[in-house]
């Protein structure tokens, strides 16, 4: 399967630049896997869609305040670095700008001097593997020094950052948020849960190799970055329970089906587990948990459109993507959603 199969024109004016005042009154796209039928909601509508007994899916990673900029110790030059993922301890995988200025052994210092690194290694693709140092609590220096690592389609600056986090986040540890879920308000959330449908809570923290472009042509050839996830013994009762009672399974979000999808066991049954995870899931996967899912518009040629073609259909998916431009759908972060049924 090729790379092109899964290309589409996106004009740039539908790149949503700022997320909706409500956020569930964003637009949704219902698309029903097995017709190629769609519909037309606003995503609070969701509910009608959702029986009792169903189990909704949520991702509850939150965003750290990844980006910091800092000056080498020898030169006072300007760096900038995105934390990625944490390997151990206070030992991260970063992107770095420029790269050149970050040779192994090169020391840098953030801010006056609160938080100082070290670059230990140079990986494949060029990501750092630096080292921190600092006296205190490392989230409350990064909340002082870091800013929120907003993706680069986003030019707009966000004035609340609180609105790239979900309702709902509490693991703190990704480098981008679980899009799909900024749609859900805590009211939302209850009235779902009022209505007989199961909450579970799963943990993936969000690498920026899930929206790395796909370079290979064929897309089989394309390598995953691992991500960490953790599903507890109490997500998957109740997830199995919904599954054995003939209910449906809805992700919320491709994070969420990766942790799903990567915590299946060689019988096929879904088990508590930990970990990293670098499962590519693209059109001839055959799911082994989910039955429907929640997601937002993502990018030409992605491995996340891959994914979602995976379970819609290619046809479906590809189609469903032409109507949502179309109809001036908002794509991206901060855009509208699409329910596949």
């Amino acid at each position: 399967m090729k790379k092109e199969d899964f290309y589409f024109e996106l004009p740039e004016d539908l790149i949503a630049q700022y997320p909706l005042e409500n956020r569930e009154e964003s637009r949704l796209l219902v698309l029903n896997k097995e017709t190629g039928e769609i519909n037309h909601k606003v995503f609070k509508e969701i509910i009608e869609y959702l029986e009792e007994g169903d189990c909704l899916v949520l991702n509850n990673t939150r965003v750290i305040p990844a980006r910091i900029f800092g000056q080498r110790v020898d030169t006072g030059s300007s760096i900038e670095f995105l934390l990625l993922k944490r390997v151990e301890g206070d030992i991260w995988e970063t992107l770095v700008k420029p790269g050149k200025k970050a040779k192994i052994g090169s020391e840098i210092i953030f801010g006056d001097g609160e938080l100082k690194a070290k670059v230990l290694d140079i990986l494949e693709g060029g990501t750092r593997v630096i080292e921190f140092y600092y006296d205190g609590i490392f989230q409350e220096i990064l909340d002082r020094l870091g800013e929120m690592p907003l993706p680069p389609y986003i030019t707009a600056k966000l004035e609340d950052k609180e609105r790239y986090q979900t309702v709902y986040s509490k693991e703190e540890g990704s480098a981008a948020a679980p899009t799909a879920g900024l749609h859900f308000t805590k009211e939302l959330i209850q009235e779902i849960s009022k209505k007989g449908v199961k909450i579970a809570y799963v943990t993936l923290h969000v690498g920026l190799g899930t929206f790395r472009p796909v370079k290979s042509d064929n897309i089989e050839d394309h390598i995953m970055h691992s991500e960490y996830f953790e599903i507890s013994e109490d997500a998957v009762e109740l997830i199995n329970s919904s599954k054995k009672n003939g209910k449906k399974v809805i992700a919320v979000g491709t994070t969420s089906v990766r942790t799903l999808e990567s915590s299946v066991n060689e019988e096929g049954k879904l088990i508590p587990k930990s970990g990293w995870t670098d499962i590519f899931i693209y059109p001839g996967y055959e799911y082994k948990v989910i039955d429907r899912l929640i997601t937002n518009f993502h990018l030409p040629e992605s491995t996340l459109i891959m994914l979602v073609s995976a379970l819609a259909g290619k046809e479906n998916t590809m189609n469903a993507y032409e109507v949502a431009v179309k109809e001036k759908y908002r794509f991206f972060s901060f855009g509208d959603a699409m329910f596949i049924i």
